[in-house]
């Protein structure tokens, strides 16, 4: 269960329960009872999802102002877990160290181990530790920017937990939102998931250089994209290879000069 968004709520699960246990009442009336329950807790959801997002969106303003008054390009990276997110991460360090300042957010249920491997690049790197949460939200942003050098005049990298679900509806303050699709997933995420791929202005199609031993179909995830979100770029590469790095890095300083 998130804490944060309720999301997998298990009273949810354990109402589904009781109604199926219940004793049998006559058809209709039974309806009536379970049409007026989904009723009454959709409004209650909606009210508490507003509530919710109206308080982040409070801080996410406050976060979108203090980057603007030091000058960073703050970018939040989301992705499903295993699509190599850290992997580029550390390579795009690598490459942008001694040409801008560098910071990054790491966000994970547990441990520090991505964290370990930004701090190995010489990059500052602050880890948040969600628990039981799915997501970043922009109060936790708001407490680790202290705990940190801001990167002035320079990049931050906010890397989300591994999710394609709720981090699409939580506003960082950040400029963009990149997605990262690597090709051991599925062409079909873009349409399975249309909520983060509409809230993204890039994706990133990583792991290109193992193409030529799985049967992903490039076009055909590219097509899906664009059908939920045809504004969005696309950029093939591989964090391995470094195919179509330059690609990234380009855009990044493009952002960056804009």
């Amino acid at each position: 269960m998130c804490l944060t968004c309720g999301c997998g709520s298990d009273e949810v699960l354990i109402r589904g329960r009781k109604l199926m246990n219940r004793p049998k009442a006559p058809v209709s009336f039974r309806l009536h009872r379970v049409e007026a329950k989904i009723a009454e807790d959709t409004q209650r959801i909606v009210k508490l999802e507003q509530d919710i997002l109206h308080k982040n969106d409070r801080h996410a303003q406050g976060n979108r102002e203090l980057f603007k008054q030091h000058g960073m390009l703050a970018l939040n990276l989301v992705s499903s877990p295993g699509s190599g997110k850290t992997t580029l991460l550390v390579r795009t360090l690598q490459a942008l160290q001694g040409r801008y300042p560098l910071a990054v957010i790491e966000g994970d249920q547990q441990t520090e181990q991505d964290a370990d491997r930004i701090r190995a690049t010489g990059v500052p790197a602050v880890q948040i530790n969600t628990g039981k949460g799915c997501h970043l939200d922009a109060q936790m942003i708001e407490r680790a920017l202290p705990e940190m050098p801001l990167p002035e005049g320079g990049m931050l990298f906010i890397e989300n937990v591994g999710n394609l679900v709720c981090p699409a509806g939580f506003d960082l303050g950040e400029f963009a939102k990149v997605v990262v699709l690597s090709v051991t997933e599925g062409e079909d995420k873009p349409l399975k998931y249309p909520d983060m791929f509409r809230a993204a202005e890039l994706m990133l199609l990583n792991k290109c250089d193992l193409l030529p031993y799985l049967t992903f179909d490039v076009e055909l995830a590219e097509t899906y994209a664009r059908r939920v979100n045809p504004d969005i770029r696309i950029i093939r590469l591989s964090a391995v290879s470094g195919e179509g790095m330059d690609a990234w890095l380009s855009w990044l300083e493009a952002q960056h000069l804009g």
